[in-house]
């Protein structure tokens, strides 16, 4: 009896991990980019610069009201597509042109679906109060 209820448990346990899409994230790829303060003023839009060749599919640096945030340009909606998240007019939000889905600049949150998970960060130091390093 014992080894009944067991099977069925264990089948039961197999039948829940088995549905549904399965976890897919951004991978770790090493990041160490540096500029500083002045050129990143110079460079940036909006007070947003797209950083090329770093990270899965680009870098944003964006700064806020309360300092400087860097995410990966990759969509956590479908990242194997390595669709690069753009800038929205205003420089709040930024989207993917792939699935439409959206995230807040100020902390990388969800906005509007199909997005439910968080922009990937990346680690950003301000050194000596000229240069910003972003690392992992």
């Amino acid at each position: 009896m014992i080894k009944i209820k067991l099977a069925g448990l264990l089948g039961m346990l197999f039948l829940c991990l088995s549905c549904g899409k399965q976890g897919v994230y951004i991978p770790e790829v090493p990041v160490n980019y540096n500029i500083t303060v002045q050129q990143f003023s110079i460079q940036s839009e909006n007070g947003i610069l797209k950083v090329p060749d770093q990270g899965v599919a680009g870098l944003l640096i964006v700064r806020t009201a309360t300092g400087y945030m860097a995410y990966d340009r990759c969509s956590p909606v479908n990242p194997e597509a390595l669709c690069q998240i753009t800038p929205d007019e205003g420089g709040i939000t930024v989207t993917d042109p792939c699935s439409g889905g959206k995230w807040l600049l100020l902390d990388g949150s969800p906005q509007k679906a199909p997005a439910v998970h968080y922009l990937k960060t990346y680690t950003l130091r301000i050194q000596g109060g000229q240069n910003i390093q972003v690392t992992n």
